[in-house]
């Protein structure tokens, strides 16, 4: 441990308790300093502003102690919007992360947060609305549709191959679908682009299906195997708190 931190940390607390101010040789003796480290460490912090000075020569807690309460309320209420959410989880696994709802009756992206743990997939950016059978956030909005109404929309658009891996039958993705549905977590491995995996989940489903809207985050494929358990619980849980930011 480096002491004079530890030191600092003291001085902190002690005055901290002391809303009326305390003297230099009070807070020496109460956090067992000699006058010189005392008065060394109170420079310091006095300079760096978590503590101020008064005409008394008793000190008290700075403003930069409000500052750092200030920033610590709000990184603990969370984020505010969307946005804010997906960066949060873009940071926080690493992995790039996407929205996505029916627009025009096609599942298509509709916001990207790049995660440096991510391959970057091209295809994949604002607006994307094809292959919907191949994506893990296709995969998830397709779920919300009555099988007769998803069995249109795959004749009307096809189930193109786009990797070795890619469902191309229907009665394929329908069992697929019935699979990952029982967890709640649509995945596609390798389907879309090889070498990369993708998870999805429903975060809102609606009567409208313009207002359904998917969370999805993409990753190395060897990540979506190793790590699939924690990655339901995590995908499950992002849904749960993304909801009031909609």
């Amino acid at each position: 441990m480096i002491q004079s931190v530890q030191r600092a940390l003291r001085i902190m607390e002690y005055v901290g308790a002391h809303s009326g101010g305390v003297s230099a040789q009070r807070i020496a003796f109460e956090c067992g300093l000699n006058r010189a480290t005392a008065y060394n460490l109170l420079r310091t912090l006095v300079y760096e502003r978590y503590l101020r000075r008064d005409a008394m020569g008793r000190y008290a807690l700075g403003l930069e102690v409000s500052d750092r309460y200030n920033e610590l309320t709000h990184a603990m209420a969370g984020p505010r919007n969307c946005g804010e959410f997906m960066r949060r989880m873009a940071t926080e696994t690493g992995y790039t992360t996407f929205v996505a709802r029916f627009v025009e009756g096609r599942p298509a992206v509709t916001s990207v947060t790049e995660g440096n743990r991510s391959p970057h997939v091209e295809d994949l950016i604002v607006g994307f609305d094809d292959g919907a059978h191949a994506t893990a956030l296709g995969k998830a909005l397709l779920s919300t549709l009555r099988p007769h109404e998803r069995s249109g929309f795959l004749k009307s658009m096809g189930m193109r191959k786009f990797t070795g891996r890619t469902l191309t039958e229907p009665d394929l993705l329908e069992q697929d679908l019935m699979v990952y549905g029982e967890s709640g977590v649509y995945a596609e491995m390798g389907q879309f682009q090889e070498g990369v995996g993708c998870a999805a989940v429903v975060v809102r489903d609606d009567e409208d299906p313009g207002e359904r809207i998917v969370l999805a985050a993409a990753m190395p494929l060897e990540d979506i195997g190793r790590f699939w358990p924690v990655l339901t619980k995590r995908m499950r849980r992002a849904a749960v708190e993304m909801q009031p930011l909609l």
